[in-house]
């Protein structure tokens, strides 16, 4: 009897089941509902096509379909793994974007540089300059930016030309690719890159501001002290996210500006991806290629994102 006394009053260990709650689903439905195209759209294009990353395991031929072409198992990345292009495609993904990061900073200065100016209107001059190249199609750009460059009649050319050098064949050498496309680029995306920064500089208190310069703070030991630390969590999750993307390059940008002459530097995995699936046919191979890829990512992502933990700030 004082066994099964002591028994009865033991706390059960054994976890709830969490139930679904339809009373707040009942009372919160106009949420839910706001929630629900989102969520959809999540579904379909994001979620279900990853249903036909199989094929990247098989030999798929479009007759059979993806149930029923035959299974191979890893032939196919091990394929690419010993193919000619391996290496040069990853230098060159991962040199491309490390160069991108090391100019990562330059948005914040930018957006330091705006919040530090006073007259209204020269702010809203420089704001609209710098946002203007971002709303510039892809297509357009690029052609801006081989117009620029051309050894005959562009402006940077004759430039060069009227300081007494020779012109230069800039997007048909391999040499000058990478920063072609990194600095252009970033001139295309600096004013908006800055605008998030610039959202949380518009939340840091003007008394810590107020309190600084009656201590004597110079206005570079301000931006160091109160500006910079208020919007450290900010650029931790943004340089998180570009981490997460390490593999990633914008595809139509490079593509745009790819040619035979500056393949050597310009061709990366998605153009490979691209080359391979939808030129060749290859879609079990082109397939397994973006997987590694995707893959990879997701594992940078993961890392850096622990890593971050440690500062307090993380995605997760």
């Amino acid at each position: 009897m004082a066994e099964q006394t002591i028994s009865s009053n033991l706390p059960n260990n054994k976890p709830k089941k969490k139930r679904f709650n339809w009373r707040k689903l009942k009372i919160n439905w106009q949420l839910y509902l706001l929630l629900a195209p989102g969520l959809i759209y999540f579904l379909l294009f994001k979620y279900y096509p990853m249903y036909g990353l199989q094929i990247a395991f098989k030999d798929f031929r479009a007759v059979d379909g993806i149930l029923g072409s035959e299974w191979i198992g890893f032939d196919h990345f091990i394929r690419f793994f010993n193919s000619y292009y391996f290496w040069d495609l990853i230098k060159n993904t991962l040199g491309i974007n490390l160069y991108a990061l090391a100019l990562f900073p330059i948005s914040i200065v930018v957006a330091l540089a705006l919040n530090e100016l006073r007259d209204g209107k020269f702010k809203k001059t420089a704001q609209t300059i710098t946002y203007a190249p971002h709303f510039i199609s892809v297509v357009v750009f690029v052609g801006m930016i081989i117009a620029f460059l051309n050894p005959v009649t562009g402006i940077i050319n004759n430039f060069i030309q009227w300081i007494g050098f020779e012109p230069i064949s800039f997007m048909t050498e391999p040499g000058w690719f990478k920063s072609i496309f990194v600095w252009s680029n970033e001139w295309q995306n600096l004013g908006w890159g800055a605008i998030i920064y610039l959202a949380a500089l518009a939340g840091v208190d003007p008394q810590l501001h107020e309190a600084a310069k009656v201590d004597g703070a110079s206005r570079l030991q301000r931006i160091w002290h109160i500006n910079l630390p208020s919007i450290l969590p900010t650029i931790i999750i943004l340089l998180i996210l570009n981490m997460g993307n390490m593999m990633s390059i914008g595809f139509e940008k490079i593509l745009l500006m790819q040619n035979e002459l500056n393949l050597e530097s310009s061709q990366v995995i998605q153009t490979y991806v691209y080359e391979a699936g939808l030129l060749h046919g290859q879609y079990s191979y082109s397939t397994a290629v973006g997987l590694f890829n995707s893959i990879i990512n997701f594992g940078i992502l993961i890392f850096f994102n622990r890593l971050a933990r440690r500062t307090g700030t993380s995605l997760w």
